[in-house]
């Protein structure tokens, strides 16, 4: 069997809580954010909260329950929520980050299940917008978007990025749950977590050239 070159194999970032750390406050904001925007859906006090975590935990995004059974916008949704995040004041340029990136020696592909303009604000605060081949995101627009942890969120990443072998996927994440379904489908995965539950897996995402040499310069 003929050995991959650089050029078959994609290496798959997660932005949110894996290229920044989750201790910088941002999922504290989002969720306060997520919580004033459903009460103004029409969800009640006493039970806003756990609506908002079922949703996630049965649709990958929040807004997607908030979508279904209550007929949000989503574009609204995304404005008041992702939107409205003072990224510019919390996240700042990560040169060690930035070195670790351009060591990557296969192709970088961002993958997220934010929207284009969350994405891209992120990676630009971080100062490396400019290492990404490409973004698979989620657009809120569309009725049934796929989003991690479905299959169909991974089979979307790799037409878009050109690859058709799971063996040539590799994927950083923080989220177990969209670790393991990238495992499942044959891609090499790494958790970002303080509490990791996967076989693979490291607590910044600075540690990631000591999992993956190979992949590195």
């Amino acid at each position: 069997m003929t050995e991959p070159n650089h050029l078959d194999q994609v290496f798959f970032f997660d932005i949110d809580n894996c290229l920044y750390p989750p201790d910088l406050g941002l999922t504290a904001l989002t969720k306060s954010r997520i919580h004033a925007f459903a009460l103004s859906a029409g969800l009640g006090p006493e039970t806003v909260v756990d609506t908002c975590n079922t949703y996630l935990s049965d649709y990958g995004l929040t807004v997607r329950g908030l979508m279904k059974y209550h007929g949000v916008d989503p574009t609204e949704f995304n404005e008041k929520v992702d939107g409205s995040l003072p990224l510019e004041q919390v996240i700042k340029p990560d040169a060690e980050l930035r070195k670790i990136l351009e060591r990557v020696n296969i192709r970088r592909w961002a993958f997220t299940n934010a929207g284009i303009a969350h994405a891209r604000r992120v990676l630009r605060c971080l100062g490396i917008d400019d290492l990404f081949e490409g973004i698979t995101y989620c657009d809120y627009t569309k009725p049934n978007f796929p989003c991690k942890p479905e299959r169909a969120a991974y089979e979307r990443a790799m037409k878009e990025a050109r690859v058709t072998d799971h063996r040539l996927c590799y994927f950083v994440d923080d989220s177990s749950k969209n670790v393991q379904a990238a495992v499942a489908l044959g891609w090499t995965a790494v958790e970002v977590s303080q509490t990791p539950s996967t076989e693979l897996h490291i607590q910044r995402i600075h540690e990631l050239p000591s999992v993956l040499p190979h992949l590195f310069n």
